[in-house]
């Protein structure tokens, strides 16, 4: 991870962890470079990557100033995972998540299965037959998981739902990294993913979109009943590991030629704006 990124991550996770809340002002330059260790040049170029997303605005004669939530683009896969990182999911986090896969996971389903093309079957079909390797024991089944879900994404054909491979790649992530941790949810949930996967596949979008649908039911009953007797739970191992390696592997698990380009990417679009 580049010093960029380092601080970036650093400052953001402080944010949603609400060590700076909404409308307070960031310690002054020297104090943060003294901190975290940097350069003023580093530490600026961190200050506008967050002002791009959002989160913070510079202020003349009074500093930079932290945004209300409600300013932030909370689509951005950084600012969901520092969400998640800084206070895992909570209930409302875990339902707004749930709903935002509602929106579109049925939609997309009852999409592919008019449209997929027969690498994209290809691929559902062996992301589900690894996802049953892996409830078995041999295999990752978030990964499997993860590829079973974006590839229905993909296979919708629609441009604009494409556009959010990126931002449900992270969504999914944080969903399967927890939930996936329920005793016996994997082997549960299999039945549901093949029921998805054929209906796909035989071309019923009706079907397709009703088992998206009961799996989703199903992940969501998970979650609550953890949460509600452990608020948590779903501090998992990944809490810990950087925004950028997190991303960088849902990045490998959609296209893995490309990952290392769009992360570099996103880097130059955020010190750019």
């Amino acid at each position: 991870m580049t010093l960029y990124h380092d601080t970036l991550d650093r400052l953001g996770k402080d944010i949603c962890a609400g060590r700076y809340r909404p409308g307070q002002v960031i310690p002054a330059e020297p104090v943060l470079c003294a901190q975290l260790g940097v350069s003023r040049i580093v530490l600026r170029e961190a200050i506008k990557g967050l002002a791009s997303k959002g989160m913070v605005e510079a202020r003349r004669r009074t500093g930079t100033v932290v945004l209300e939530q409600s300013r932030w683009s909370l689509l951005d896969p950084e600012v969901m995972i520092w969400r998640a990182d800084a206070n895992g999911v909570d209930l409302a986090l875990g339902s707004d998540i749930m709903e935002l896969r509602r929106i579109i996971e049925p939609a997309a389903a009852r999409l592919a299965a008019q449209r997929a093309q027969p690498a994209e079957l290809k691929a559902l079909r062996e992301a589900y037959e690894a996802m049953a390797e892996a409830v078995d024991g041999k295999g990752d089944y978030v990964a499997a998981d993860l590829k079973f879900h974006s590839t229905i994404i993909r296979a919708c054909a629609n441009p604009f739902v494409t556009q959010l491979q990126s931002v449900m790649a992270t969504v999914l992530r944080i969903c399967f990294e927890r939930v996936a941790a329920v005793p016996g949810g994997r082997a549960h949930s299999l039945p549901l993913h093949r029921r998805v996967c054929e209906a796909i596949e035989n071309r019923r979008p009706s079907e397709a979109g009703d088992a998206i649908i009961e799996l989703l039911d199903d992940a969501e009953r998970d979650m609550r009943q953890l949460l509600s007797a452990n608020p948590n739970a779903f501090r998992t191992p990944a809490q810990t590991a950087s925004v950028a390696e997190v991303q960088l592997r849902a990045d490998q698990e959609l296209d893995p030629d490309n990952s290392h380009e769009a992360a570099e990417e996103r880097h130059d679009r955020t010190v750019l704006t």
